[in-house]
């Protein structure tokens, strides 16, 4: 659900993205040195194989869910999107090295990892998404709703052919080392960025001709972490943005970005409300 859709200013600027989600991208991983496979570097990027060539479908005993070291193996689905904790998303998979993929997830425990990927590669912090229903096509393509559930941080690639494989370790927000300041805590900034979000929607409502009428509730019980990752899915259009929320290990600061986000976003629907009115469009305008 977009409730802020493709409005909302960045805290940092980020580049223009022209990026399409049908391209199913497997770009490099932004990692730091360590993080990177030897052997499979190319300017930062990693190389994935395509194609009818490629190499057979793994079978499950391939990939251990579990290596010696602790870290848990999973394949991974580098797109142009944020994948967050409890969102859903719709994908259509059709390159040749995701359907494989997409094979072996189902055949196993539905799980995979999404990452974000951009111009200059993929995320490193990604989320697991479950796939919660799926229809396969007769030319083998699919069509799948997942679901997110942990986040998680690549520690190294395992292998990229016939599509990526990494160790990643389980990522968790952090308490607070300090006790916050008088509301800059978790629960009263999850308060507080309720309350933007209901003025940026009934404001854009009112810009776009939609009768004004009391925004429901938004938060729907939902403590504050869990609530920040939803507040985050909302930000559609930002992906960088989003991504940056999403690597946050903190409630508390997830939630003071959403609130300058909401509170620049804010200033601008009243801002462009407040000229609306000045100047009303005339019946002939369009």
């Amino acid at each position: 659900m977009a409730l802020l859709p493709q409005i909302l200013p960045s805290p940092r600027p980020h580049p223009h993205l022209h990026l399409h989600l049908a391209a199913s991208p497997a770009h490099a991983f932004r990692t730091t040195p360590r993080l990177h496979a030897s052997g499979h570097r190319r300017r930062g990027r990693l190389l994935a194989a395509s194609g009818p060539g490629s190499s057979p479908s793994p079978s499950p005993d391939q990939y251990p869910s579990e290596p010696d070291d602790g870290l848990v193996e999973l394949p991974l689905f580098p797109l142009p999107l944020v994948l967050f904790p409890d969102a859903t998303h719709a994908l259509h998979i059709f390159e040749f090295r995701y359907r494989i993929m997409m094979h072996t997830v189902l055949d196993t425990d539905l799980r995979f990892g999404i990452v974000f990927a951009g111009s200059d590669g993929a995320s490193d912090v990604g989320c697991v998404g479950e796939v919660v229903k799926h229809e396969r096509l007769a030319d083998d393509r699919f069509f799948l709703i997942c679901k997110g559930q942990e986040r998680f941080r690549v520690a190294r690639i395992v292998r990229n052919k016939p599509y990526l494989v990494a160790a990643v370790q389980w990522l968790e927000d952090r308490p607070p080392a300090e006790t916050p300041a008088p509301g800059e805590d978790a629960e009263a900034l999850a308060v507080e960025v309720e309350a933007l979000m209901r003025d940026v929607i009934r404001i854009a409502n009112r810009l776009n001709g939609k009768p004004e009428k009391e925004v429901g509730d938004l938060r729907r019980g939902l403590f504050p972490t869990p609530f920040s990752f939803y507040v985050g899915n909302t930000f559609e259009g930002a992906p960088r943005e989003q991504q940056a929320l999403l690597e946050l290990e903190d409630t508390a600061a997830r939630l003071r970005r959403e609130r300058d986000t909401l509170r620049n976003t804010l200033n601008y629907l009243t801002a462009a409300s407040a000229v609306k009115d000045v100047f009303p469009s005339s019946p002939s305008s369009g």
